[in-house]
């Protein structure tokens, strides 16, 4: 017992030694998603501003693939120094090791949660080029022609494809989903009028809106987004309760020294409470999070139940 007391002791000493010259080189922000979307916002914003009060040297790189699967394994392969950041989402942390039977990694297990950073709705658009200007509207038509409303998704098991399979059962209808490899082609097909409708990240579709070019029809969350006031939640349109939002949060590798992730987790939450940060974050339609490894944890844990049993319900499959 004697020697793992002692060895848990130096293990500590040199956390906390490793934490008081921390960082002494460039920090890498693995972002397991493409440039653009809502996760590389959010990412791109907390480094920047990491970056700008405290000189840190921050390299973003952009990971996509496999459902935002790639970035996170790179980040778990990672030496657990430090010096290795990622941003994980509710796809790729929630959903993901339920939808892929041969995840290489286990959130739970081979990841550090430093702090919960922001939560955002899904948001529901069509086309200008389509009728639809309400929730109402598009059941009403759904149950007119079952299967022939079409929506797109970024992939099978995204949480806007299992958002979508949440409102079908909500409202008792069935619409046709047309799964993309990204959230890119679908707004580019969906403004095209190849499909009429999509669940977006408010990101990703808040400057088409405000653009006059996507029409948006409800929000997933509680209430609704402060900055589009104008547009419902789809629990004030007919369907109490409903609520879904996606969470972005800052990770490291599992072993990571405790002295570092306290570090990180006081650094980040700092700026998450910045004016500016805090206005940039909701101009894409965020809430800004912030709290203790602790919460993120149990956040995280919690999710992995909730969306893993909405997985196995609707019988979504990857290739």
């Amino acid at each position: 017992m004697l020697h793992v007391f002692v060895g848990g002791i130096i293990a500590l000493l040199a956390g906390t030694a490793a934490a008081q010259g921390y960082p002494a080189k460039p920090i890498r922000f693995i972002v397991p998603f493409p440039p653009g979307g809502g996760t590389d916002i959010v990412a791109r914003t907390v480094a920047t501003k990491l970056t700008e009060t405290k000189k840190w040297a921050i390299v973003l790189e952009n990971k996509p693939g496999a459902g935002g699967n790639l970035g996170i394994e790179q980040a778990v392969k990672s030496p657990p120094d430090g010096y290795t950041m990622v941003i994980g989402q509710t796809s790729n942390l929630a959903i993901n090791p339920t939808l892929h039977r041969n995840l290489s990694y286990d959130p739970l297990r081979d990841l550090a949660p430093v702090a919960l950073m922001v939560s955002a709705p899904i948001i529901l658009v069509t086309s200008d080029k389509r009728p639809f200007k309400s929730v109402a509207e598009v059941v009403a038509a759904a149950k007119a022609k079952p299967g022939q409303l079409s929506y797109a998704s970024p992939g099978n098991g995204t949480v806007a494809h299992l958002t979508a399979e949440l409102f079908q059962r909500a409202a008792g209808i069935q619409l046709s989903h047309i799964p993309y490899k990204g959230a890119s082609q679908a707004m580019t097909d969906l403004m095209g009028g190849q499909v009429d409708l999509y669940l977006s990240s408010v990101p990703s579709a808040i400057a088409q809106i405000k653009g006059g070019k996507l029409r948006a029809l409800a929000v997933t969350g509680a209430k609704r987004s402060a900055e589009l006031p104008e547009v419902p939640a789809i629990a004030e349109s007919g369907y109490k309760g409903f609520e879904v939002t996606t969470w972005y949060g800052l990770l490291l590798p599992a072993g990571t020294p405790e002295p570092i992730v306290k570090l990180l987790n006081g650094e980040v939450n700092q700026v998450l409470r910045l004016p500016e940060v805090r206005s940039r974050l909701a101009a894409e339609g965020g809430d800004v999070l912030g709290g203790t490894p602790g919460e993120f944890a149990a956040v995280l844990k919690a999710d992995l139940a909730r969306w893993g049993g909405i997985v196995k319900q609707s019988g979504a499959k990857v290739d």
